[in-house]
């Protein structure tokens, strides 16, 4: 399989914890699908301490996966707010 564009798409998105509405990143995402995994290197600004749990309520958001051979995080499917 082919590897994620790292340039990727110029559309920029921000990701905001559903249950306390704390800005997660700023993220260049590509389609206009629902957000199921970020890729790392498209992450644009990160706004968490540690990886894949929320600063403002530390719910935990995302796993760490490797998709496609590139590291991502695979989203919790309610737990994030796209804008």
């Amino acid at each position: 399989m082919a590897r994620p564009n790292p340039k990727g798409p110029q559309r920029k998105v921000d990701i905001y914890c559903a249950r306390c509405r704390t800005q997660l990143f700023r993220y260049r995402k590509g389609g206009k699908g629902a957000l199921v995994k970020c890729f790392i290197e498209r992450i644009v600004e990160d706004y968490t301490d540690t990886p894949c749990v929320c600063p403002g309520c530390g719910a935990e958001f995302a796993r760490q996966a490797l998709i496609r051979g590139v590291p991502a995080y695979k989203m919790i499917g309610g737990k994030v707010i796209v804008k």
